[in-house]
């Protein structure tokens, strides 16, 4: 699984103009299944997330994770992080996993997000959503597992 991790002061998503998932301080992360993913990467990769230590502590280092700190996540399914860029002009998405699998793993990846104590709320899976986020630092950070 691949994500991107924005440490966020709020951030909130858009379907049809209507908010259906917002954050507090805390973290946007995009999240994308690939083709070979299972129920253990995106276990892994929940933990991985939920221990990052990206937010300061009293001395103003990166220190701290989102459980450290209370904050929350705002965790979007975004199928266009499997791009392929490397020939022509228009982005190959043929190495993400097939819709039905990438939203159970992204259905995992968000209960696993939430079975290591930390609050999500989402926007929804395969919809056109607006994203709109307060990047704080900004602290932008890709993972994959």
């Amino acid at each position: 699984m691949k994500a991107v991790v924005q440490r966020v002061s709020h951030a909130h998503v858009d379907i049809d103009g209507e908010t259906v998932g917002r954050c507090g301080p805390g973290l946007l992360i995009l999240v994308c299944a690939m083709q070979d993913d299972d129920k253990a990467n995106a276990d892994a990769l929940a933990g991985r997330i939920a221990r990052l230590r990206i937010f300061p502590d009293d001395d103003g280092r990166m220190n701290r994770s989102i459980l450290d700190t209370g904050g929350e996540a705002l965790i979007i399914s975004q199928f266009t992080l499997a791009a392929d860029t490397s020939r022509g002009n228009r982005p190959g998405f043929s190495t993400a996993a097939a819709p039905g699998d990438g939203e159970t793993l992204y259905n995992r990846f968000v209960a696993a997000m939430r079975a290591e104590g930390v609050t999500v709320e989402t926007g929804r899976f395969g919809a056109d959503m607006a994203v709109h986020l307060v990047n704080d630092g900004p602290v932008t950070i890709p993972i994959e597992r």
